[in-house]
């Protein structure tokens, strides 16, 4: 489908520079929580500080709107300690629901397109039981948090296919039963993304196009890890993943990652900002094929960072600003 200019909406994660005090992953350590006597007044500290942490999300969200920023990623850590062994007999989320659900009416007020990323830990590709039961539980954690505020499909978890094992082809073959045996209600959020290490665009593509799943290009990954192909040529097939996923709604339109190399001894860290250079040919590349694009800024400068990027895109000849975060591209 040709288009003559493609919107490009651009978010940032976790965190802002510019909010203070408003860390959504305030936490306990299981170290300290061991060393309280009362138990019962322990875990409700544990409740007071993920509302805490919710009521924080509620304020960068504010702070989103306040600046035009659609597309956010949440923090993981949300609810602290959730998932620790010592802590298996706790349920958090019937005292949490009454600031879930008010979160999650703010999302859906003002539009916005929110997600989780889980953290490393979370491995389908695993040969380890004990490991996959954990994975499937954080992925559960995740999606449970989504459902409390009353989020649709749209909202989504992204991960990475995992660690290739020794055997690489064995590790995928495995990640795909593992993924295809889990329950539908998990398959339906889940986005897969390239990663710097291991597994490539285009092996992440192929999987994606396997299991029908839409894929997450990661620009910084494909320029540390990438396969001799030119991202621009696997555009195609991958937004065929989001137009024929199962698991993606028609209204979802596709997101991509972007950073820059922190210098050239740390490659695959995180600069604090982003380059022009690093997603400019590629998102006139793409204008053409791509009528919305959400950008997802993993750069540490979280929201300034996205802010200067805006900057340096409104001086480019072809480029309209939107509003404080979108830009229109021309074709």
């Amino acid at each position: 489908m040709a288009c003559d200019r493609m919107l490009v909406r651009f978010g940032y994660v976790a965190m802002s520079v510019f909010v203070e005090n408003a860390s959504p992953s305030r936490t306990m350590t299981a170290t300290y929580f061991k060393k309280l006597d009362d138990r019962e007044a322990a875990v409700r500290r544990l409740e007071r500080l993920a509302a805490e942490n919710i009521h924080n999300c509620l304020r960068l969200l504010r702070h989103n709107v306040g600046h035009d920023i659609h597309v956010f990623r949440f923090s993981s850590k949300i609810i602290p300690l959730y998932g620790h062994e010592m802590l298996s007999d706790w349920d958090p989320f019937p005292v949490l629901a009454g600031d879930f659900a008010e979160l999650g009416d703010y999302v859906k007020q003002h539009e916005m397109r929110v997600s989780f990323h889980p953290d490393h830990f979370t491995v389908l590709s695993t040969p380890r039981p004990e490991v996959l039961a954990s994975s499937r539980h954080t992925l559960d954690y995740h999606v449970r948090m989504l459902e409390a505020m009353g989020l649709d499909e749209r909202a989504r978890l992204n991960i990475h296919i995992g660690g290739t094992y020794g055997d690489r082809e064995k590790a995928l073959v495995r990640f795909c039963d593992q993924f295809t045996a889990m329950d539908d209600r998990l398959k339906r959020r889940i986005t897969l993304e390239n990663d710097d290490k291991t597994y490539t665009a285009l092996e992440t593509l192929q999987v994606c196009e396997q299991l029908r799943v839409p894929m997450v290009l990661d620009l910084h990954h494909h320029m540390v890890n990438g396969d001799g192909e030119p991202a621009v040529r696997l555009w195609p097939r991958i937004l065929d993943t989001w137009r024929k996923s199962p698991y993606a709604p028609d209204s979802l339109p596709p997101k991509i990652h972007i950073s820059s190399p922190k210098n050239d001894k740390e490659p695959r860290a995180h600069a604090d900002y982003v380059e022009l250079g690093d997603i400019l040919p590629f998102l006139r590349d793409v204008a053409a094929m791509t009528p919305q694009l959400d950008v997802m800024i993993e750069a540490k400068r979280k929201d300034d960072a996205l802010l200067r990027l805006i900057d340096d895109l409104k001086t480019v000849d072809g480029i309209e600003l939107v509003d404080q975060s979108s830009v229109l591209i021309r074709a």
